[in-house]
């Protein structure tokens, strides 16, 4: 079969490489139908997710068909159509019994594409596939479907409920790519009064606009702590999404929350940025970190199918399977393509 390989930092080929095979009983193998790229990839691409080896196939994120079992699968069978979460999980360890499947200790976590090889390729083993997959109604289309593998459960649990987002709330959100986005749609399911999205690039912003913010402001041109204190009296933010992964925009989330606020940082981080205690200390921020868990997978997948989740404008670029370093140069250079959310299916 062809995989898009990681060759380390700034490297990657779309080649030839041995078929999967089922290596544990609760291993399941895909035909992958449509997958996606995600900016950790891009991340992993930069060189900040240093245990990624060089031959590791990339990519978290995909629909596709059953085609082979281990034998300790019991929900799966040839033929059924399934959603691969982003995150494995053993079930067993203490982790997964408290529903953390993000921080499993019994060879889950996030491990496809990092740890393990991959959803980037046209076959992919899936380790416990029983809690790993979810199965798709007829209704719920690919392209629709591949997008609750990360992007809208991570935006969901470490961005909207890790910030607390209430009614009334003023959300500011930094960072307008696709997890920036999901959170506008997730955070909009809590009514808050005012969602602001900064981005240096105004054609995500405008992107923001369509999933419902109700202020944009252009880094670098715009004021970001003015835009949001004329909001909220001078206060700053209720709650504060760090959706990039520098320390620049981390820095700047930091600056935007008001005392008593929360700061939910979703971004992936590859060097270090400075924690301000010295003006933190006094304020009551509540600050958090998190690898997405996919608890809220399958609310989500009810909310998809109940038409609760506008996801129309997400995609905006598709390529077949085989054109993934086409794809990688589209959804690496938004400034100049407009990309949020490429596709590629069979």
């Amino acid at each position: 079969m062809k995989a898009l390989v990681y060759g380390g930092p700034g490297a990657r080929s779309w080649t030839e490489i041995p078929d999967p095979t089922i290596r544990d009983p609760r291993d399941a193998i895909i035909k992958v139908d449509a997958v996606t790229i995600c900016g950790t990839d891009l991340h992993i691409l930069g060189g900040d997710v240093p245990e990624v080896e060089a031959g590791r196939v990339l990519g978290h994120e995909a629909v596709g068909t059953v085609v082979e079992v281990g034998s300790g699968v019991g929900g799966l069978v040839p033929g059924d159509r399934v959603l691969a979460s982003c995150i494995s999980a053993c079930g067993i360890c203490r982790y997964c019994r408290d529903g953390a499947y993000g921080q499993c200790l019994g060879g889950g976590g996030w491990i496809l594409g990092h740890l393990v090889d991959g959803v980037q390729s046209e076959l992919a083993r899936i380790p416990f596939a029983d809690l790993s997959t979810y199965k798709l109604p007829e209704q719920v289309s690919d392209e629709s479907a591949v997008l609750l593998a990360d992007i809208l459960p991570t935006s969901y649990e470490v961005g909207v409920l890790n910030g607390h987002v209430r009614p009334g709330d003023t959300v500011a959100i930094v960072g307008a790519g696709p997890i920036g986005l999901a959170a506008i749609v997730t955070a909009r399911l809590y009514s808050p009064a005012h969602i602001v999205v900064i981005d240096k690039a105004e054609s995500r912003l405008q992107a923001a606009k369509l999933f419902g913010a109700d202020t944009t402001v252009l880094a670098g041109t715009d004021d970001p702590l003015g835009a949001v204190r004329s909001l909220t009296g001078g206060l700053g933010a209720d709650v504060v999404i760090e959706a990039v992964g520098t320390p620049q925009t981390f820095e700047l989330c930091a600056t935007l929350v008001r005392a008593g606020g929360h700061l939910a940082n979703v971004g992936v981080h590859g060097k270090p940025a400075t924690l301000h205690l010295e003006d933190l200390w006094i304020r009551n921020v509540t600050i958090t970190t998190g690898l997405v868990d996919t608890y809220s997978t399958p609310r989500l997948l009810d909310m998809l199918v109940a038409g609760q989740l506008d996801l129309g404008h997400m995609v905006t670029h598709r390529f077949g399977l085989d054109e993934f370093m086409q794809a990688y140069d589209v959804f690496g250079d938004p400034a100049r393509t407009s990309a949020l959310k490429v596709v590629l299916s069979r």
